[in-house]
């Protein structure tokens, strides 16, 4: 029988590589000390430890740059963080300053309209609205306690706005023109002709208009960008209240009256403030006879 030949034993490379290393460190020691010529072992080292120095030094320029990028990148984004504060900071001042300006023109609109109307008025903000983009039904921030009744007209921008619904003490409701259950007895300014402004929400939000129907323009002189105002024969509203320009105008089929649509003279997307006129149409009237 053949006997097994023992397995030799090898010495693992890292040993071999640190027996090599350290041997190549102590000729270059010696050399160095003694003044012995070591030239092949010198030659070895340079073939082992030139490379590895090498490689050491690669490295260690990797990492340095690879510090620096990263210090870099934190300065970056500090700054960064710093100019993102400062443009919210800034988009914060314009968003006031914008708000006041608004505000001011608001103000100065409802001057310029307070001068226009010579009714008793009382301003008022408002507090509160429907759902939904459009100021149909809302309620502002004056009631009993300020004279406000049922019925009273309201009014911003450049014209009429709607009715005053209910009343507590210091709150009041408003529905508008535009509201689908409101209509209003009306006349075309430059021919007295008499028709009726009806709440329209669909149309409003698809054209930005509310129609009018049954306009008797018996000598046919009403005409696309005529004034639409409330009328004197209205139960509910003072009359010459603008409600806005004729922007459509078509004849009906009995060829009697006509149709059409009014653009508001009020912005019904945004309202923020409004006069409430407190005269009401029954004391004005009165007044008149």
């Amino acid at each position: 029988m053949r006997r097994r030949r023992k397995a030799r034993r090898r010495i693992p490379a890292k040993y071999m590589l640190w027996f090599l290393s350290v041997l190549c460190v102590a000729a270059m020691f010696a050399s160095f000390l003694f003044d012995v010529p070591f030239t092949p072992l010198n030659t070895a080292a340079g073939y082992v430890f030139i490379p590895m120095q090498k490689g050491i030094n690669e490295v260690g320029t990797w990492v340095t740059s690879l510090t620096n990028n990263l210090e870099q990148l934190r300065d970056v984004m500090e700054k960064n963080e710093q100019l993102q504060a400062q443009v919210d900071e800034l988009t914060t001042e314009l968003g006031t300053y914008q708000m006041e300006q608004y505000d001011i023109e608001d103000m100065r609109r409802l001057l310029d309209l307070d001068e226009q109307y010579k009714y008793e008025k009382i301003g008022a903000s408002i507090i509160g609205k429907d759902a939904g983009n459009w100021f149909d039904t809302f309620i502002i921030d004056k009631g009993s306690k300020d004279g406000i009744e049922v019925d009273m007209n309201v009014i911003a921008g450049s014209g009429l706005v709607g009715i005053v619904t209910n009343v507590g003490p210091n709150f009041a409701n408003v529905r508008s023109i535009i509201d689908d259950r409101n209509s209003v007895s009306a006349m075309v300014l430059t021919t007295s002709d008499k028709c009726f402004v009806n709440g329209d929400l669909e149309m409003m939000s698809q054209k930005q208009v509310i129609g009018f129907t049954d306009l008797t323009d018996e000598d046919d002189k009403a005409a696309i960008g005529d004034q639409v105002v409330t009328s004197y024969t209205s139960s509910k509203y003072v009359p010459g209240l603008l409600i806005g320009q004729i922007s459509e105008l078509n004849t009906d089929a009995n060829n009697l009256t006509k149709s059409g649509t009014i653009t508001p003279a009020v912005d019904f997307e945004h309202i923020k403030n409004v006069l409430v006129i407190l005269d009401k149409k029954q004391s004005v009237q009165s007044a008149e006879n």
